[in-house]
């Protein structure tokens, strides 16, 4: 079973969002399935197999989180910080202020997918190999 430490330590490893991918194949392999990310305050929850769960608590001051999702402004942006020119903490306030409320990973399918606060799936990627 994976601990927060580990996942902490892969985390630690990237410096933007080029460095995405490494990150998700390094918790994959640790047996992470699934993680939700929520922008508000920067708490995780990560699942693994046997309903292992492990909460990574709130990271910064609380966010407001726009009501109106510019969909466009986001894509435009999110391409910017995967291109490695933003940092996570900018990648993070700008998903605030576009109204993006949380992320979620899913490892079987390898997708990255963004949701408003009503929960409406905003944009689904495709997380590149490594």
């Amino acid at each position: 079973m994976f601990t927060l430490e580990q996942i902490n330590e892969a985390h630690g490893k990237v410096k933007t969002g080029a460095g995405f991918p490494y990150f998700i194949k390094v918790i994959k392999a640790l047996g992470v399935m699934r993680y939700e990310a929520y922008i508000k305050d920067g708490h995780i929850d990560y699942y693994g197999i046997h309903n292992h769960i492990v909460k990574a608590g709130a990271t910064y001051e609380p966010l407001v989180i726009a009501n109106n999702v510019k969909k466009e402004k986001f894509k435009t942006e999110l391409l910017a910080h995967q291109q490695g020119k933003t940092d996570f903490l900018t990648f993070i306030k700008m998903c605030a202020q576009v109204g993006i409320d949380k992320w979620v990973i899913c490892m079987d399918k390898m997708t990255c997918t963004y949701y408003d606060q009503a929960g409406n799936e905003i944009l689904v990627e495709d997380i590149p190999p490594v």
